[in-house]
């Protein structure tokens, strides 16, 4: 393989992203593709029904790859429930046999949904679990092999400041979340000897859908009818140190690019927060 561009110090590679149709996504596959990696994205496009907001669709996918098109590189897309072990690895195996590898991937697909302890179903936990978490455990087992084969790869799991630490009202994110850091850290453990690094991003608020639903706007209210962005905002700059509500998704996707750059070559099994100071209240 040639030198990289200095400009694109990821030619050459291939990056595949979970849950990229839009938000964090969508920003981790661009900012990838403007360093000269091409580019592999799946998600759900369908609605999960006990997550009370909508998911990304199939034309947010389509919007992905149309992006990557027009950074000048290649860009596969298909519609993959992170559930579904067997398609997983189908995907990640037809992206390395049409671009020609596996080098990054960027386990991003999450949702997020408001129980109670109390009151919570089996299927509202089991959706967040298998998604936030067996979703993750998926990427990780359809793309280790291709890493390890060529010696080399970056794998980076998405978990969150509720990964850290937790809130009342959504004990199966928080659970995932944590759960995401474990599995990381036994990975990066696993793949050390095989040129393969492990680690974990944990965002704040970002402003993605996510966070911005009528769900989550009325558990930060629940004294108002009708909340709105600006009601929330207090309340949600008040879970970080730094005065601040959410962050922009290309501010959590600087730290996935530090984390597959040439400089992070020895970091393995790590955590970097990037959540408005809210890791200053961790005990660790």
């Amino acid at each position: 393989m040639s030198e990289a561009h200095p400009d694109r110090p990821l030619e050459g590679k291939v990056a595949v992203i979970t849950g990229g149709a839009r938000g964090q996504g969508r920003s981790h596959a661009l900012g990838l593709a403007r360093l000269g990696a091409d580019i592999a994205v799946c998600d759900r496009c369908e609605d999960v029904g006990t997550v009370p907001y909508p998911m990304a669709s199939r034309e947010d996918l389509a919007e992905t790859d149309r992006l990557v098109g027009e950074l000048g590189r290649r860009c596969v897309s298909a519609v993959v429930d992170v559930r579904d072990l067997d398609a997983v690895v189908a995907f990640v195996d037809s992206a390395a046999a049409f671009l020609g590898s596996v080098d990054i991937m960027v386990a991003n697909a999450g949702v997020s949904a408001i129980g109670s302890v109390c009151t919570m179903t089996a299927g509202q936990w089991s959706d967040v679990i298998d998604i936030n978490l067996t979703g993750v455990f998926h990427a990780i087992r359809a793309a280790a092999p291709h890493m390890r084969r060529q010696r080399w790869g970056r794998i980076i799991g998405v978990s969150s400041m509720m990964g850290r630490s937790a809130a009342p009202g959504i004990p199966a994110y928080t659970a995932s979340k944590w759960g995401v850091i474990g599995l990381c850290k036994s990975a990066a453990q696993e793949l050390a000897g095989d040129g393969v690094t492990v680690n974990v991003v944990a965002p704040g608020n970002v402003s993605t859908p996510m966070i911005h639903n009528d769900m989550i706007y009325r558990l930060m209210r629940p004294d108002l009818e009708d909340p709105g962005p600006d009601d929330v905002a207090p309340v949600m700059a008040g879970l970080h140190t730094q005065p601040v509500p959410w962050l922009e998704p290309d501010e959590i996707t600087a730290a996935v690019v530090f984390l597959v750059s040439d400089g992070a070559r020895h970091i393995t099994g790590s955590v970097i927060d990037v959540d408005a100071g809210a890791s200053a209240r961790f005990t660790a």
